[in-house]
This record gives C-alpha cells, structure tokens and sequence, in this order.
C-alpha cells in the first residue's frame, strides 16, 4: 500500500513511526511533515490546508490510504474533498469533525443526549457574556468555542479576570475567528485522564488511557501549551471508571453523532476530569492526541493500517485492539520561550546517542534539517518517549534520555508524571 499522511508534528511522526511497522506499508508520504518523519516518509512540501494539491498528489501517486493527524484540515473537510473524488482517507467528515471544531456544538450535544459534563453557558455577544458574570461563582472557565491550537482555555479566579478573559477571547480577538463564539463552564477538579479511541460510525474501542501536562513550567504553572509531556497508562483510571465511562460517556457520544446525522468515522480523543461525583468530560478532540499519541502507539500491539481500514469500512468490530502491559512516558524539549516568543535554527546535538536504542523513541514535532544537521524550527521541538515495565521505570528512563540531548535555549519540565508517586 501507498499511504499518505497529513501534518508536521510530533503526533504525525509517531503516527508515521507506527505505520512504517506495517507489512502493508510498502510506500509512506507525508504532507508537509518534518526533518524527522523523513527517517519513515518521503516529506511532500504541500501545505496541511491545501485540499486540492494534496487530493491531486494522492491520485498522482495512486495513494490507497490517506490518515490526517491534524485538527484544521479535519474540521475544514479534507475528509469531504477526498471522499468526493473517491479517495480513501481515515478521518472525520467535517460534520463530524465539529464535535472538536465547536465547543458550544459539543456542550450542546452532552446535554441533550445527558452526557456528563460541566454545567455551562454558550455566548456570541460578549456583553451579554460579561453581564452573566456577574453572577457566577469564581473560579470559572472560559473557552473559545473554534479551533485555538489547545490553548484557547483561561481559567479565572475573580470577576475581574474573567471580565478581561470576555474581552480577550471576544474582542481583542486573541485567538482570531475562534473567540467569535465562547463557552462559560464551571471549573471542576479532579484528576485529568485522556482516553482515545477508535470509532468507524457505530462501533468504539478505546485506547490505553494518557495524562497529559499542558502548562509550560512545573508544578502546573504558567502558561497553556499545546502539551509539555505525557505518561500512559494513567494509575488513576481504575477498571470501575473505565466501565463508567463505556456507559455513560464513549458510546453514548458515538450513538448521538449517528443520531444527529453525523457519524463518526477516525478518533475521538476523549478529555476527562475525574470529580468527585464521577467521570465528566472535559473537552473531544477529533483526532490523535499531541503529544498523547507518542506514549500510546509505543504500547499498541495491532497493525495500525488494520485498525484504520476497519474504521473506514466499519469493520472495527472485528479488531481486537491490543496494548503492552507496560508503560510509556514522554517529554517535551521545548524552545525557550515557547508558548510565547522563541527562536529557530539552533544546531540539536545528541539524537545519535539515542538512535536505536531499545524502548527509546525520538518523535520529531519542531525541527528542519539544515546542511545535514537537524536544527530547531518549533516551540515544541522533540518528544522524548521511553518505556519500562511500570511508570516509575519509564519516567526514569525518559529523563535519562532527554539528559542526552541539547540544544541552545532548551527546556523541559522535570515533574512529567511526578503525579504517579501519588498514586
């Protein structure tokens, strides 16, 4: 099989990655993908947004499967272009994609069908959203109800705040088209766990879970990124919450997208909080999640191009998806700077000390080569996974690894999965 596969990042080299130990993968292309997805794909400079050039490349080069890892072509409806010219491709349908595209969409749909959530208000009119304010209970939870690369999320403890929140996302545009509608939820506490799955419209299987660190500095500080680091499995998601969930939250999602006339066809990257008064869901994403899926295809057992297919054809009752017994955790190596302001192309020194090296992988999600040399092109530069036989093996492991590699104006936090010393 010839496959295709759209994005740049550390997700899409770790999708790559597991690809390429299919015996049906005999050619991979990625688009535009990075200096390391190169290891495994022959990188196509087309933009992840270019529809047209990417349904033309893939008929060029008689493309049997196409796998988009990113969240923008998905709820633009890459999906609908290629179908439409015949071409196989794993993802959702741009109807279905909403479920990540439109938070408001996606408060909407656990409320009507009574899937757990946080209680909460939809606004498109940012007076009408600071009035309600002034009645909350603090802390509260402001979201941008578009696509705002994972960081269109304040989290306010006073009125005043919140008030500067409203007029950030709202009007100050901060988050561009994003914050033209907004959501104002409760603030819950608890444990966070991300669980993903696989979905072919009727059928679900879940994925090991994952916890995800989103703030930039320890000790869950400073800003939100995109993702500093990740463990998986999560100690905090017991067999008891895992048989809650099946029946309350992840097939009762993929019941109401059928019901709605959008079923769901890709991954469904369920964000939950652990409360006090059970599993609720903080957020769906549409697709893998970054840097989640570099600590769960690590311990997938299954030929991934099986699973993907099957989801297509909705055959996913069939596959029995299967993980290692084992544990993985990842960190990021980050530029500095990065959420906010960073700088590119210093040298990456150390990535042949890992090369090889057994329950260690490098994914790639910021970087170019230049004259040979991997250089840095990202504020999320690599992702550094390794597995042990528990989570305190693997968290060792990891930062024993990261140790090895450098780069000018590096940094990582150091307590990625420090929380299972609590478990």
């Amino acid at each position: 099989m010839k496959i295709l596969i759209v994005g740049s990042g550390g997700r899409e080299h770790a999708i790559a990655w597991k690809i390429a130990q299919s015996p049906k993968a005999d050619k991979i292309y990625c688009a535009p993908g990075n200096a390391g997805i190169g290891e495994y794909a022959e990188c196509v400079p087309i933009g992840a947004m270019e529809f047209e050039k990417l349904a033309a490349f893939a008929k060029e080069k008689e493309i049997d499967l196409t796998v988009v890892g990113m969240d923008d072509p998905l709820v633009g409806g890459i999906v609908d272009v290629f179908e439409s010219q015949g071409l196989r491709i794993f993802g959702p349908r741009k109807n279905a994609a909403i479920l990540e595209g439109s938070k408001a969409f996606s408060k909407d749909l656990m409320k009507k069908y009574n899937i757990p959530t946080a209680a909460y208000e939809n606004f498109d009119d940012p007076e009408k959203a600071l009035a309600y304010l002034e009645t909350a209970q603090f802390p509260i939870v402001l979201k941008a109800d578009g696509l705002a690369l994972g960081k269109g999320v304040l989290i306010c403890n006073t009125l005043e705040e919140a008030k500067d929140g409203v007029r950030e996302i709202m009007l100050d545009k901060h988050f561009g088209a994003a914050g033209n509608r907004m959501v104002i939820e409760e603030f819950m506490t608890g444990r966070e766990v991300s669980v993903l799955s696989f979905v072919d419209g009727k059928t679900i299987k879940c994925m090991t879970s994952a916890q995800d660190h989103k703030r930039a500095l320890d000790g869950d500080q400073g800003l939100n990124t995109g993702g500093m680091g990740t463990f998986s499995p999560s100690p905090f998601y017991t067999p008891e919450i895992d048989e809650f969930c099946q029946k309350h939250i992840y097939q009762p999602t993929v019941d109401a997208m059928a019901a709605e006339g959008r079923p769901f066809k890709g991954v469904i990257f369920f964000g939950l909080m652990l409360t006090e008064k059970g599993p609720k869901v903080l957020e769906y994403n549409a697709r893998f999640g970054d840097p989640e899926a570099q600590v769960v295809l690590p311990r997938m057992k299954n030929d991934i191009v099986d699973v993907f297919e099957a989801c297509i054809d909705g055959t996913l009752d069939q596959i029995d998806l299967q993980f290692e017994d084992n544990a993985a955790v990842c960190v990021v190596l980050a530029s500095g700077g990065y959420p906010v302001s960073y700088e590119k192309g210093f040298p990456i020194e150390g990535l042949e000390n890992l090369k090889g090296k057994e329950g260690v992988y490098v994914f790639h999600a910021g970087t170019k080569l230049e004259n040979g040399r991997f250089v840095t092109n990202g504020g999320r530069v690599l992702g550094v996974t390794a597995t042990g036989p528990d989570l305190k093996t693997a968290r060792a492991n990891a930062y024993k690894a990261v140790k090895q590699v450098t780069f000018e104006k590096a940094y990582c936090r150091s307590d990625i999965g420090k929380a299972i010393d609590e478990a």
